[in-house]
């Protein structure tokens, strides 16, 4: 049994073991007694990308300031339009010449990509890359680079850029970018596998109908260690764990009776793509209420996708509606695209909302990105950029607002504000001239 038991106050970086196992636990009161800055509820910074832009008359809200009326495309965010602030008019100029690779690259970079076909590419550190390496010290994992896709293809992919710009949205520096993992199962078992090598960690889960099933004597004698509220914490958690898991199991067990088509997705995913990118989502969730990491990208859309979407009626691939020329019939097909994502990031959003952490909820202590490298994407720009920011990061967000601004904005001053308010300060980060003003309270309110 593990000595964290046998203490008065639990560790932070308390974890429940067994055969190849390591689950993280949530924040629990009986860890109060140690507080320590490092020991409180962490800040957590999310950022998601949606690829093409979108269609800006059906997602801009009406007016400015207090988040009156919510658009077409942003009205399914209504269960948590007091957690969200829309921004509009955001820039990368960065980005220019106008391409899906440079979308994509100078999203969380904000900065130019070399132009090339080769391996000399070069980019800059992402700004998710810059708060691993400050608040992502002191978790297991320092961040989470996520997708939808098996983003695998290599040379050119978009007007003589390399493909690597258009596959990966984290950059450790300006000449490593980080794959990402579309996964679930590959996923699960970097968040709750004990460690080794990924056959070990594969082969351990395998033995087993589920991780919780090894860990089950730390989890008994744990729970007869805690208070009522804290052992409520720890069921909804495992509860979850477990759920997800069993999503996972069924997912794989339907490979053999529904195989997919589409190379780009990976075996064993759910058939269905809300049922992906749902537990994508739910994988996070996890991530951030375990405290196994404390930064996440996700590419929950990628440029140049030619995926459909017929679960809500729009059998055309992405990328083509994209280039709609100003088809009415076209453009409305593709903002049924944006509203969709947008309704499964609201459905994360309300998770985090209602999941404790400390005196809190995991998004009290969160803020989360959404957005997209273009605007328009008939004209391929990268202004009036689509782009929401949620979660407080326990800095006072001012949620249900909408910030519009009359002269573009550099995408770097949000980006410079959430490493900000996520504690990692910098005076400038790509083209910023300056932080947010209206995103979030002043401090000391």
């Amino acid at each position: 049994m593990s000595q964290f038991i046998t203490r008065k106050a639990l560790s932070r970086r308390a974890l429940l073991r067994g055969g190849g196992a390591a689950l993280a636990l949530p924040f629990l009161d009986a860890m109060a007694p140690a507080l320590t800055p490092a020991a409180k509820p962490a800040r957590r910074l999310g950022f998601v990308f949606i690829a093409m832009g979108a269609d800006l008359s059906r997602w801009t809200p009406p007016g400015s300031g207090k988040l009156e009326t919510l658009s077409p495309i942003l009205a399914p965010l209504e269960p948590v339009r007091k957690h969200v602030c829309v921004v509009t008019n955001t820039e990368l100029a960065n980005a220019y010449p106008g391409t899906h690779a440079t979308s994509n690259s100078a999203f969380l970079s904000a900065a130019r990509a070399r132009h090339t076909e080769s391996s000399d590419y070069r980019l800059a550190t992402t700004v998710d890359q810059i708060a691993a390496k400050e608040i992502g010290r002191e978790t297991r994992l320092p961040s989470l680079e996520l997708a939808m896709d098996l983003l695998q293809t290599i040379g050119q992919c978009d007007n003589g850029y390399a493909c690597v710009y258009q596959n990966n949205l984290s950059w450790s520096s300006p000449t490593t970018p980080l794959p990402a993992e579309a996964h679930p199962r590959l996923v699960f078992e970097k968040l709750f596998g004990e460690g080794g090598s990924l056959e070990d960690r594969r082969a351990a889960l395998r033995k087993r109908a589920s991780l919780l099933d090894f860990v089950k004597e730390d989890v008994r004698r744990l729970e007869g260690s805690l208070g009522p509220s804290d052992r409520a914490k720890v069921g909804q958690y495992l509860e979850a764990v477990r759920e997800v898991e069993r999503r996972i199991q069924k997912a794989e067990a339907e490979v053999g009776e529904k195989p997919l088509p589409d190379l780009e997705r990976p075996l064993g995913v759910p058939a269905a793509y809300a049922d992906h990118a749902r537990l994508m989502f739910d994988l996070q969730a996890l991530a951030f209420q375990g405290d196994v990491t404390r930064v996440i990208t996700f590419q929950l859309a990628r440029e140049t996708s030619n995926r459909t979407y017929p679960e809500i009626g729009v059998p055309d691939p992405h990328h083509p509606l994209s280039h709609h020329g100003n088809d009415p019939a076209k453009i409305e097909r593709m903002s049924r695209i944006n509203r969709f994502h947008v309704s499964l990031f609201g459905e994360f959003i309300r998770k985090l909302a209602e999941t404790p952490d400390g005196d809190g909820s995991v998004l009290d202590h969160a803020s989360i990105l959404y957005g997209s490298g273009m605007g328009n994407p008939n004209v391929h720009d990268h202004i009036n950029l689509p782009i929401l920011v949620a979660g407080t990061a326990a800095g006072g967000l001012r949620g249900g607002t909408h910030l519009r601004y009359e002269k573009p904005m550099p995408l770097a001053n949000v980006h410079l504000t959430l490493l900000d308010k996520a504690g990692v300060r910098l005076d400038r980060f790509a083209d910023s001239t300056g932080t947010v003003d209206g995103l979030f309270e002043p401090a000391g309110k």
